[in-house]
């Protein structure tokens, strides 16, 4: 059948495989088990594969690479308008394998192991993080329904907390006092297990020389440095910075039609995790930084004298800071501030 693109609509158990001939044309139709599915494809000769970026999909490319063949991953939005007619498993196969060929389709890099292991330590980590938030807001709106109020943050609530439950003329009922007590046991078990993760996340960074590389930029700590080579690796698949930080959704959205150029604010788009880690660390930068040696104060200075909001300085930051990070990844070098 001369099949030279395979394309996969990936799922838990069931896949769907549509195959097409040199000239584009579908001429293999097949639905396929977990296992079935690897058979196939180590039996079948070396071709072009496509699938749409998804959590399944990672293991199959490494898979599939180490049988000789040539997979990209795509993201869905982007495969989406190749879908003909109904939405069903073989039509989303087909519309894979058609928009796997185009030339300029946008890809997907296959991550390694060990990024898909630092990637799950930051998932783990900001789902303990949000847990912690969880229970500190019930905490608070425990104390506040009974007329109590804290002073905003989370260390002040940490501090105020065992005096609130020690005074007996707060009037707290004995089942209230003993809720409060078993929510604040959860959060101290949190906040052990957050500085256990983020420890290994340091001595991660410490250990990779090119996290190392990372941690030489302003503004770019341990979490930053071990999010980015998780999520882009060596950043090569970038051909210029403003490519990285469109991906983190730190560039303008653009509305734009009949020559008149309208930019909104930033687009957002990319992981929405590793935008945040950028803006903190720019934020950071913005507030700690000694401005006056180096061009990049002189830089943040001169946007504050034109009346930019601090938000938007930060942000704009964040994009610039973006932009060396992939430098840095891609030519394997170390920042060096450039004195005024």
């Amino acid at each position: 059948m001369d099949i030279t693109t395979l394309g996969i609509d990936v799922s838990k158990n069931s896949f769907h495989v549509i195959g097409a001939n040199r000239a584009g044309k579908p001429v293999f139709r097949q639905k396929f088990t977990r296992q079935k599915l690897t058979e196939f494809i180590a039996n079948h000769p070396p071709c072009l594969i496509g699938m749409e970026a998804c959590p399944g999909s990672q293991h199959f490319a490494r898979k599939f690479e180490e049988l000789g063949h040539q997979v990209r991953l795509m993201p869905a939005q982007f495969v989406k308008p190749y879908v003909k007619s109904n939405k069903n498993d073989f039509n989303d196969a087909a519309a894979i394998a058609e928009a796997v060929r185009r030339p300029t389709m946008r890809f997907v890099t296959t991550k390694t192991t060990e990024q898909h292991d630092l990637q799950a330590m930051h998932r783990v980590r900001e789902r303990l993080v949000r847990t912690r938030t969880s229970i500190i807001c019930q905490i608070r709106s425990f104390l506040l329904e009974n007329g109590i109020t804290v002073r905003t943050g989370r260390a002040a609530l940490a501090r105020a907390l065992p005096a609130i439950l020690e005074d007996p003329d707060q009037r707290l009922s004995e089942r209230m006092r003993s809720l409060i007590c078993r929510l604040r046991d959860q959060w101290r078990f949190i906040d052990e297990d957050i500085n256990a993760v983020s420890k290994e996340l340091e001595a991660i960074a410490r250990s990779r020389d090119d996290c190392r590389r990372l941690l030489t930029i302003p503004g770019v700590g341990p979490l930053v440095a071990t999010a980015l080579v998780a999520s882009v690796g060596n950043g090569r698949h970038f051909k210029r910075g403003r490519e990285l930080a469109a991906w983190l959704g730190l560039v303008p959205r653009e509305h734009s039609t009949g020559g008149k150029q309208r930019l909104l604010g930033i687009s957002k788009r990319g992981s929405s995790y590793l935008r945040k880690l950028m803006i903190h660390g720019a934020r950071s930068c913005y507030l700690n930084m000694n401005r006056e040696p180096h061009r990049m104060g002189q830089w943040i200075d001169q946007l504050s004298q034109r009346g930019a909001h601090r938000n938007i300085v930060v942000v704009a930051l964040a994009n610039k800071l973006a932009r060396i990070c992939w430098a840095v990844m891609r030519d394997g070098s170390v920042y060096h501030c450039v004195k005024a």
